[in-house]
């Protein structure tokens, strides 16, 4: 069984903003093995969309098409996102279109990065 299927259906419903940016707060609990900065604050989220019935979508990317971490960040993505309490179900389709580049990052990841 998991998560998802564990939600009650009675759960409160909560607003989309709000259930997106404790979307955005788990997303920035994964990191890179390789890369001290988060994959939100790298750039490697392309789009979050919360749906009315609390489905998520993500569209994300990696690094490179060879990341060795390619089958463990969008697992662990998703597994962090279905702890939320209410989200129903979550999707997430890996993306390398366009492909990334360092000019994706936050201010803050070139900073920890030494870019800035």
């Amino acid at each position: 069984m998991t998560m998802s299927e564990t939600i009650e259906n009675n759960t409160p419903e909560i607003p989309q903003q709000e259930l997106k940016e404790k979307v955005i707060n788990a997303i920035k609990q994964v990191y890179d093995p390789e890369i001290p900065v988060d994959v939100y604050e790298l750039g490697l989220i392309y789009e979050i969309t919360v749906y009315p019935v609390n489905n998520v979508y993500i569209l994300m990317t990696l690094t490179s098409p060879n990341c060795p971490s390619a089958e463990f960040i969008p697992s662990e993505i998703k597994d962090k996102i279905q702890q939320i309490q209410g989200i129903n179900h979550v999707e997430l389709e890996l993306t390398f279109d366009p492909p990334y580049s360092q000019d994706m990052m936050s201010e803050a990841a070139k900073l920890e990065l030494g870019f800035l």
